[in-house]
């Protein structure tokens, strides 16, 4: 595959010894990703297919009703039947298909960030956009991550009301899939003028504004939850800026995806976001196909 085949001419630059370790080290990782890639994104789906049928129940109501199951967390973020079922829906499947992996889900228990650094776990966001699936405009996805050393070596993101399924990890290239096709994706490597940059429906704020204006000439494209990140994946997008507040559940199966299709989020000293921090809290970010030298010097 051809993300394969860019790891292993990665693996050539280092001497003999550890080229070879290296390599071993890739197949054998990417051989077990394969293994059961297809059991995890049928896995996502079958999440995406319960809340879906929460989300018609939900529209059948009509507008203004509160909506069936919801209520509020401790945080005052909005939680609904369909956030709970996908949760048990992807921990039951998770539980028999990789029992020895830990899981952090945003609805279920979190073991503290110290105990997983250095190991291999789960990360999932069951309801990605619940506002916007409270909002009803079908911009909601369900997200499975794999974390492998701090940073995401597999992921799927389920669109159920668009049709879209994004997957990807670490050899295996990445991929969108609706009910006619399924296609490999990469990302623009050569930026588009004016700049397509996509921002969130919800989080729209002062900083993401100036850094957009820096970039010069640009088109804004409005999306919700992780599908921000799809859209960078598959060359619809070149930039995604997020300033205010994520968690890490809320970027790490997307962030696989953009990874496998050859783009990278980045903090903003220029380094690779990573996983299992304290609190599970991301920092300031941008999500692009191309390095952080390859944007507009005011922009950052």
């Amino acid at each position: 595959m051809h993300q394969y085949s860019i790891l292993m001419d990665f693996a050539e630059d280092f001497p003999s010894g550890s080229r070879n370790s290296m390599k071993k080290s890739i197949m054998r990782q990417t051989s077990e990703l394969a293994e059961w890639s297809s059991e995890i994104v049928a896995l996502a789906e079958a999440a995406g297919a319960g809340v879906l049928a929460v989300y018609r129940r939900w529209q059948a109501l009509g507008d203004g009703v509160r909506g069936p199951g919801r209520s509020d967390k401790a945080d005052g973020s909005p939680l609904t039947e369909a956030d709970v079922l996908s949760h048990n829906i992807i921990a039951d499947g998770l539980g028999r298909l990789c029992p020895h992996v830990p899981l952090v889900s945003e609805e279920g228990a979190k073991p503290a960030a110290e105990r997983l650094r250095g190991s291999d776990f789960w990360l999932v966001d069951p309801l990605d956009g619940t506002r916007e699936f409270i909002d009803r405009n079908g911009e909601f996805t369900v997200n499975i991550a794999l974390v492998r050393d701090g940073f995401p070596v597999f992921g799927v993101v389920v669109a159920p009301v668009l049709e879209q399924t994004y997957w990807g990890g670490l050899g295996l290239g990445a991929f969108r899939c609706d009910p006619h096709r399924s296609q490999e994706i990469r990302v623009s490597l050569q930026p588009s003028r004016p700049w397509r940059v996509v921002a969130s429906r919800s989080h729209m704020d002062d900083q993401t504004a100036r850094f957009i204006s820096g970039l010069g000439p640009h088109c804004l494209i409005q999306s919700g939850s992780s599908l921000k990140f799809c859209r960078v994946a598959e060359g619809s997008a070149d930039v995604y800026p997020r300033f205010g507040p994520t968690c890490e559940w809320d970027t790490a199966a997307a962030h696989a995806v953009l990874r496998a299709a050859g783009g990278r989020i980045a903090r903003l000293d220029g380094t690779e976001l990573g996983y299992g921090k304290s609190g599970f809290l991301n920092p300031a970010f941008i999500a692009s196909g191309v390095p952080m030298s390859g944007l507009p010097a005011e922009a950052p």
